[in-house]
């Protein structure tokens, strides 16, 4: 596993991929999950799906509470790759990632926030954010088929 502040291209072109939003609320994770689990059982997607819903969870979860700008939504993508893999984008209006290096964010008293990101960074391949032209940041995490 790795980590960047900016992440690759998708290594491979996705076999299925579908993309829904949500609003900035305690409630996306919760919406982002049940998606998701449907989503990866409709697809038969043979990695870790329970995996999947945590590190989706705690994605929307983050850009959620930290990303939130008013008249914006999470962003979700989920994509099968042809090598069996999974790629989980999770986009909001905020361009900055302080404390991305450090697995811990700015303004959460310590021992309260970064946890999540601990969590994706031990069940995924690689975890990292860019930039994207329309506005905002993408986080992207690639989990294993």
């Amino acid at each position: 596993m790795t980590s960047s502040p900016i992440a690759p291209p998708s290594p491979t072109l996705p076999t299925h991929d579908c993309s829904s939003s949500y609003p900035m609320t305690p409630q996306a994770a919760r919406l982002a999950r049940q998606h998701t689990r449907r989503r990866l059982t409709s697809w038969q997607w043979q990695g870790d799906i329970d995996d999947a819903v945590l590190v989706v969870s705690e994605l929307v979860a983050n850009a959620a509470r930290y990303g939130k700008v008013a008249g914006h939504h999470v962003g979700l993508r989920l994509a099968l790759t042809e090598d069996g893999g999974l790629l989980v984008d999770v986009s909001d209006p905020v361009l900055e990632f302080p404390g991305f290096g450090t697995g811990v964010w700015a303004g959460g008293a310590p021992g309260e926030s970064g946890r999540g990101l601990l969590v994706v960074r031990r069940l995924a391949l690689h975890v990292g954010w860019f930039l994207r032209a329309e506005q905002g940041k993408t986080v992207r995490a690639r989990l294993r088929g």
